[in-house]
């Protein structure tokens, strides 16, 4: 597991830390995600779950940290995980695709934004050719974000409901 953490002042001036996921932030996740909205859990999982298992976030958290890695943001001087990330790699190591989640009431102040910054760095550290999410036509505000980081934007091939966002990482 990744050792690495990071400091990071939002454009909001919300002060966050950010670390890899351990085995015992299960019960932290599990908060995190019954703050998230259920569009935002959607958004997320592709799915229309309401709830997020206890297997799913055991999932998060069970990683090969070599190809995977999940991270967890809390709002600074504070046990309050505010947000989470994940990082996989393809068998090749060549492509990964991230996947960012905000609690409902820490939207709107730039961690996504961060995050995203984040696992963008990640990813060229980890000598990545590309980084890629994978988001539903109607997340508007995903959409526009990655964007305006440089992702570049396609149809997601046999699902006219999904879009895929990219960004080569290659000088």
């Amino acid at each position: 597991m990744s050792e690495q953490q990071w400091n990071v002042t939002t454009r909001d001036g919300l002060r966050i830390l950010v670390r890899p996921a351990a085995s015992d932030d299960e019960g932290l996740l599990a908060e995190l995600f019954d703050h998230v909205s259920p569009q935002d859990l959607r958004f997320r999982f592709l799915s229309a779950i309401k709830h997020v298992s206890r297997k799913q976030i055991a999932d998060l958290i069970g990683v090969d940290h070599s190809s995977v890695e999940s991270y967890i943001a809390f709002a600074q001087d504070t046990e309050t995980p505010v947000a989470t990330a994940v990082l996989a790699c393809d068998r090749r190591k060549r492509r990964a695709e991230v996947a960012i989640s905000v609690r409902s009431d820490f939207k709107g102040h730039g961690l996504g934004w961060e995050l995203l910054g984040l696992m963008v760095q990640e990813a060229k550290d980890r000598g990545l050719d590309e980084i890629e999410s994978i988001e539903d036509r109607s997340n508007f505000d995903a959409v526009e974000l990655e964007q305006n980081m440089g992702f570049t934007v396609e149809p997601y091939p046999d699902d006219p409901t999904l879009l895929r966002l990219s960004k080569s990482l290659v000088a």
